[in-house]
């Protein structure tokens, strides 16, 4: 599941001011589907389906109490399910549809609420959201996702709600509360998984994936190797190129490990190696890289153990 918060910009995302251009956007692929006789969805909220789009506009472009002219009046928010987890939320379009709708109104706003740490629950976050079933530049046979707007105050226009904020549970000072995305991301994946009975893959799961990224060279070497260790799922039929493609990958991962544990053994020794080996572990059989600012750090600690070496001498 990937989850993200659209930065705000000048263009489609200019949340400063009026929704209108957001919300045309998001119902963009409508008029193409309609022409081909393909089944659309209108935009919906925790309650209701096939809402206009003047009233989505009308709701969040009133609901700006007190805030300032550059202020943030509302955010995007895109909820993109795997192609395995889609298989999992039903066979056609209209099914996955209705499930991704069902997840959003069921798990993904009622934690979006909870994590602002004010006592909120789903009713008091005003939003609208939009299934679209395809991305031009993905090769992906399915590619239905979610975009969401979400307006910056509650339902009762009094509180203002920013899921970009930095703070998190805050007791005292100006801002009071905050929000904590990490939790956010776990959360949403368990219940995706617990909703559908999706039976998740320790490779697939945000752990993992913010492991790789941020983890240290051991952290990232032990949840491998566990992955590695991990009961695969069997397929038949027409996915076996998948587990084809799974073994390579594992195959890739083993190979990197080896590789990232002799790296970081060379590393404690103290042996002289250039720093393009070092920023080569950052990338995983997949194609995957990892923030290179673990490299820098990993060099400096490094530089700071010759200069020690050479005191001592």
């Amino acid at each position: 599941m990937h989850i993200d918060f659209a930065p705000p910009s000048s263009g489609t995302y200019n949340n400063a001011g009026s929704s209108r251009q957001l919300a045309s956007y998001m119902e963009h692929e409508d008029l193409e589907r309609m022409e081909k006789g393909i089944y659309t969805d209108g935009f919906f909220n925790l309650t209701d389906d096939n809402i206009y789009k003047s009233k989505v506009i009308k709701d969040i472009d009133n609901n700006i109490g007190q805030l300032l002219k550059t202020d943030a009046k509302f955010f995007a928010i895109h909820v993109s399910p795997s192609e395995s987890e889609l298989r999992a939320m039903g066979n056609t379009e209209q099914e996955k549809a209705e499930a991704m709708k069902r997840y959003i109104r069921e798990v993904f706003i009622p934690e979006y609420a909870k994590n602002f740490n004010k006592g909120l629950s789903e009713a008091d976050i005003k939003f609208y959201g939009k299934i679209h079933f395809d991305r031009s530049r993905s090769d992906n046979e399915l590619n239905m996702h979610c975009h969401l707007i979400v307006s910056r105050k509650d339902q009762a226009n009094k509180k203002k709600l920013s899921p970009l904020t930095n703070h998190k549970n805050t007791k005292n000072g100006v801002i009071k509360g905050g929000f904590d995305r990490v939790n956010l991301f776990q959360q949403a994946e368990q219940g995706f998984d617990k909703l559908f009975g999706y039976n998740r893959q320790l490779s697939e799961s945000f752990e993992y994936a913010n492991t790789m990224k941020n983890g240290s060279i051991s952290e990232q070497i032990e949840l491998q190797e566990q992955d590695l260790k991990e009961p695969k799922q069997h397929f038949t039929g027409e996915n076996k190129k998948e587990v084809f493609q799974s073994g390579e990958k594992e195959n890739m991962i083993s190979c990197n490990i080896d590789s990232k544990r002799n790296e970081y053994h060379s590393f404690n020794q103290g042996d002289n190696k250039s720093g393009d080996s070092l920023l080569s572990i950052f990338s995983l059989g997949d194609g995957s890289s990892y923030d290179a600012t673990l490299a820098e750090e990993l060099q400096a600690q490094k530089r700071k153990k010759k200069k020690k070496k050479g005191i001592r001498r």
